[in-house]
């Protein structure tokens, strides 16, 4: 009765029945602390996805497309942006971790596994009868506490400091795949952080200035920085071109050698053989007069910029550009450009008339070559170079090129978060341990549900070490209790968890270090995410 109810039967302009189901009454609706249980229920589920995958002990994620592409990886950002989460307050999780890679680069995985900690607990104090914004008050001054707490155990850096920068890099590569290669990939993030640093804006560091290039063939060992340009692309031969020029003489062109075209698409017929030669005959005209003026310059290397309305080049401007000695190098991207100006030193034209010596880069050496199957040309030698770096990221095969660079990128991130604050905190679970010992000391100076709320954030800071232990295949319940008692008897901040050992140590004699940065920005941005799901008490679905 109650579907026919929902029922009504009308009729198309053919006379033809069908009937109308209205089902919006039939779409629940959740409310008050079913929704705010349903949301948490959610985000806990996605970083229980997470909490295998942290710490140098973690295990690593295929995640595998619709279209069978895979990706092997350990970074949490990656995996939650490749993951297919529909539910709303998961997404927040997602948003989280991103928000995470944005500031820091690192600790995207540590961000999600601490929010679903503190979700937990806040289900604890709903189920009490806690309001919800009692909560989210509390968890704000806990988080305020926890931040300054940090930043008082934290260790000054001079950033001078390459051997302090390279132990942080490698802290941060020690949880990912390519572990054992962070001898070669560590120094290569601090020195390329450290060159393209600007003395005028010196906590300033736009990692675009990075160009890294990823080839196959060959392993991780061979991955170089490489002092000057690396393009990946190789030199037009087609007219038996110069492969190598010293001296070189750089021009980047964005304008074609090749015969105009009409604007809009049409056919010209030509029935006589004397038109055809003398079409044929102002072409070529046409071509050698560009080249002229392009030899004139001094150029003697061209970069070409990709043409998407008509060929860049054709194979009679090929020809009578390698008679004239010039190395053509075609199809440089849009996107490549400015790295390339700031890089060589020249202005991209966009006339030939414009094209003037002035305009022009300067290098020792521009020369083709092999990089494993492929070719990459290299210029070196660039005189006046722009504070820029090319990483030529080599690997056996693409999966782990791809976790290699992905890996580079978190090092990097973490220089240039020391360059941005320059403190130090160490590692192995012990800012976790420290905070929740000192939070749960400053809760029992305050009252009420306050005091409740800011003993459950101290007791959520735990699982860091606790999943730390556990993915290293260690008791954590016996762990965490002894780096518990470490931490109150001896009253030093540095006790951690030493995965390789399987014991307690100090970790700064393990050279386990990580930036300030990173576990500020966890902690926050974690609490404002749980601030903002405790916040929500209506799901309702529209259309």
């Amino acid at each position: 009765d109650d579907a026919a109810a929902k029922m009504s039967l009308a009729f198309d302009e053919f006379g033809r029945p069908f009937l109308i189901i209205k089902d919006q009454g039939m779409k629940s609706r959740v409310r008050g602390i079913e929704a705010q249980k349903a949301n948490i229920q959610a985000a806990k589920a996605v970083a229980r996805t997470l909490r295998s995958s942290l710490g140098p002990k973690g295990m690593d994620k295929i995640l595998q497309s619709g279209d069978g592409d895979i990706t092997i990886t350990n970074d949490g950002a990656t995996i939650l942006n490749k993951m297919e989460v529909a539910h709303p307050a998961a997404k927040m999780l997602v948003e989280l971790s991103k928000s995470q890679d944005i500031v820091a680069g690192d600790g995207t995985t540590s961000v999600t596994v601490l929010c679903g900690s503190l979700l937990n607990k806040c289900i604890g104090l709903l189920s009490r009868g806690v309001h919800p914004t009692v909560i989210s008050d509390a968890m704000g001054l806990a988080c305020d506490k926890a931040c300054e707490i940090l930043t008082g155990m934290a260790i000054p850096l001079d950033i001078d400091d390459r051997s302090a920068l390279i132990k942080a890099a490698t802290t941060s590569l020690g949880s990912k795949v390519v572990a054992q290669y962070s001898n070669i990939l560590a120094p290569i993030a601090v020195d390329s952080v450290l060159k393209i640093r600007d003395e005028a804006r010196p906590d300033m560091v736009d990692l675009k200035d990075i160009k890294i290039l990823r080839k196959s063939g060959g392993t991780i060992d061979d991955t170089e920085m490489v002092d000057g340009l690396v393009l990946d692309l190789k030199s037009s031969k087609a007219a038996g071109g110069p492969t190598k020029v010293e001296n070189a003489k750089i021009a980047l062109i964005q304008f074609c050698i090749s015969p105009p075209k009409t604007d809009m698409e049409n056919s010209v017929v030509v029935s006589d053989y004397q038109q055809m030669d003398r079409i044929l005959k102002e072409e070529r005209n046409y071509i050698i007069s560009i080249i002229k003026k392009i030899k004139a310059s001094g150029c003697n290397v061209l970069l070409i910029q990709k043409s998407i309305l008509r060929d860049a080049v054709t194979d009679l401007s090929l020809h009578y550009l390698a008679k004239a000695k010039i190395m053509v190098v075609r199809d440089v991207e849009r996107d490549d450009v400015d790295f390339i100006c700031k890089t060589v030193g020249c202005q991209p034209v966009a006339n030939v008339e414009q094209l003037t010596p002035e305009k022009l880069g300067h290098a020792d050496l521009a020369k083709e070559v092999a990089c494993g199957g492929e070719k990459v040309v290299k210029v070196t030698g660039i005189q006046n170079m722009g504070k820029t770096v090319s990483v030529l990221c080599r690997g056996s095969n693409k999966l782990v090129i791809e976790e290699a660079d992905r890996s580079l990128h978190d090092a990097l991130c973490v220089i240039r978060c020391l360059v941005q604050k320059r403190f130090l905190i160490v590692g192995g679970g012990a800012p976790e341990v420290e905070v929740s010992q000192q939070l749960g000391k400053w809760a029992r100076t305050l009252s009420g549900m306050e005091a409740v709320c800011v003993k459950a954030f101290a007791d959520a800071m735990e699982v860091i070490p606790y999943t730390l232990a556990e993915n290293a295949g260690l008791n954590p319940i016996e762990i965490v209790t002894e780096l518990r008692n470490k931490h109150v008897t001896t009253g030093n901040a540095n006790f951690g968890i030493n995965v390789r050992k399987g014991t307690i140590t100090n970790i700064l004699e393990e050279d386990v270090l990580q930036p300030l940065l990173v576990s500020t920005s966890a902690i926050s941005l974690a609490t404002e995410c749980v601030r903002m799901i405790l916040k929500i008490d209506d799901i309702c679905p529209v259309r």
